[in-house]
């Protein structure tokens, strides 16, 4: 039996971070984990996330690592030359002051710059769909618009009914304290960085549809 974890919006929570991933390791030895977005801003050290995002898996495990709207805003505020642009101020009102904060120098490292800009936008499996926000059935997966995929929300009541039978798995929109399932989509978001768990969504890379086990670090 093999597993997809997916991963929520860690908003610079490394400790959180690292406490999930030794927690999906004592689940089984190997398998592929799903990052669905949003490793900085707000949080206590997007710096250090990123080292870890960039350090990698151990032996045996896979790591899909996904762009989230905080990103594109970040890469929007800096320009190519490390120098900040006009979307600076934009990017720093919404959490961009914190993650600053997490490098010692107050400059983001041209690393992290190079790392985000290389993240991908969407990712696919047998039986899912994973993207930071948003996903529109009507629409061609190679076709889906970033701006839509990275900051559109979904109502509460939406089930995605169109897109079965796949399965949408998301972030962005934080929950109380646990993700939630409606139909055809997973949020797994449970707002770490405003008190709540880290969290992973276990998938049966077999099974369609939703999760059938949860991962929590608080």
């Amino acid at each position: 039996m093999a597993f997809t974890f997916a991963v929520g919006d860690i908003h610079g929570e490394k400790e959180k971070m690292e406490t999930l991933l030794g927690k999906i390791g004592d689940y089984c030895d190997a398998g592929t984990v799903v990052f669905i977005g949003d490793y900085i801003d707000r949080g206590p050290d997007s710096a250090g996330v990123l080292d870890r995002l960039i350090e990698g898996p151990s032996d045996g495990w896979r790591w899909v690592i996904l762009s989230g709207n905080h990103e594109i805003m970040m890469l929007n505020a800096i320009s190519e030359s490390g120098s900040s642009t006009d979307d600076l101020p934009l990017w720093l009102q919404n959490g961009g002051k914190a993650t600053l904060a997490s490098y010692p120098e107050g400059t983001v490292k041209p690393e992290h710059v190079s790392f985000i800009r290389g993240l991908d936008l969407l990712y696919r499996d047998r039986h899912r769909i994973y993207g930071h926000a948003w996903y529109d059935p009507a629409v061609a997966f190679e076709d889906q618009q970033e701006e839509m995929v990275l900051w559109e929300r979904f109502s509460s009541r939406d089930r995605m009914k169109d897109l079965a039978p796949l399965h949408f798995v998301h972030g962005h929109t934080p929950q109380a304290s646990n993700p939630s399932s409606r139909g055809n989509r997973t949020n797994v978001d449970s707002g770490a960085v405003f008190g709540g768990p880290l969290s992973a969504a276990v998938f049966d890379d077999d099974q369609p549809g939703p999760p059938v086990d949860l991962i929590q670090a608080q």
